[in-house]
């Protein structure tokens, strides 16, 4: 009677240290949570994208056929060869490379030196310079957007890619104030000693910024350079004041897709716009931001792995 109640108590130690584990973070119940959780997060961000792939690829039967639902009766690259059309995809796409390429670059290393500038130096009011420059991110933009309108008017930066580039070489480009803030924190771990060294071997501070700085804040600069790519990219409220018809990116074509088709098809009964066409049109802006991402994360991932540095 005794082995078979030491047996049976045994028996639920083991399926109790099974299920709720020895620690909280390797029992079965937190990582079946844990894997739940995952699969919700991730099901919310694929299934916009599993939609539109699906119904662009169908033809106009499939889209009014309620028996169709996710597999379409056949592939139809019909909506994409319009949607390419009305778009005129890789003149624009030159274009908006343009304005979005070039100011990530220049905000991501503009805002690295004045991140790194109040991070190692000490200067007169710092803290009151470091206030002003995360207000800059405070304050709506569109508060300043018609002082800035007036000024590029003056000096004829208007329907120009200048007018989007400028603002980014002189920091204050969208969002610019968060990756001052990025670059500051990044900097403040490295410690001072390392700076120090390298200063009794003669180096000076612009040696010390490229030598050292640069090299141990690649995570900050990849993160800075692929969210500044895709504000940059996602941006139409400044592309449209700024840039207007003169300068249209994918962007504004998109948001003027409906009328551009309608003028385009106009006299085809046939070719009269619907669904698919339209996902079909934001799927090829979204695609070169995805081929982006999937080019750079690799780099991302091994730039956040060898971040083991300590402040002291």
């Amino acid at each position: 009677m005794k082995r078979y109640v030491h047996a049976k108590s045994s028996f639920k130690v083991k399926i109790k240290k099974f299920i709720f584990g020895t620690h909280v973070s390797d029992s079965l119940l937190s990582k079946m949570i844990i894997y739940l959780l995952l699969i919700a997060i991730g099901f919310l961000y694929l299934y916009p994208m599993l939609y539109m792939l699906s119904n662009s690829l169908k033809s106009p039967s499939d889209i009014i056929n309620p028996m169709v639902n996710w597999v379409p009766t056949s592939l139809y690259f019909g909506n994409y060869e319009r949607a390419f059309r009305v778009l005129r995809f890789f003149p624009t796409l030159g274009r908006s490379l343009v304005i979005t390429l070039i100011p990530a670059l220049f905000q991501t290393m503009i805002t690295a030196f004045i991140g790194y500038g109040f991070a190692k130096f000490e200067f007169k009011f710092k803290k009151l310079w470091l206030i002003l420059v995360l207000l800059t991110f405070v304050i709506p933009a569109q508060v300043y957007m018609i002082p800035r309108y007036v000024m590029f008017f003056e000096f004829k930066l208007l329907e120009s890619p200048w007018a989007i580039v400028l603002p980014a070489i002189f920091g204050q480009g969208v969002n610019s104030a968060i990756f001052v803030l990025i670059f500051y924190q990044f900097f403040r771990m490295i410690p001072q000693s390392i700076n120090e060294a390298a200063e009794i071997d003669g180096a000076g501070p612009y040696y010390i910024f490229f030598r050292i700085g640069v090299p141990l804040a690649v995570p900050a600069f990849i993160t800075s350079f692929l969210f500044g790519l895709v504000w940059y990219w996602n941006e139409t409220y400044i592309s449209s004041l700024f840039l207007g018809s003169a300068y249209p990116n994918l962007q504004l074509r998109l948001a003027n897709f409906v009328s551009e088709y309608t003028q385009m098809y106009a006299s085809e009964q046939l070719m009269q716009l619907n669904e698919g066409i339209r996902l079909a049109a934001t799927l090829l802006i979204i695609l070169p931001m995805l081929l982006v991402y999937f080019a750079i994360q690799r780099w991302f991932v091994e730039g956040v792995e060898k971040t083991g540095i300590t402040g002291e």
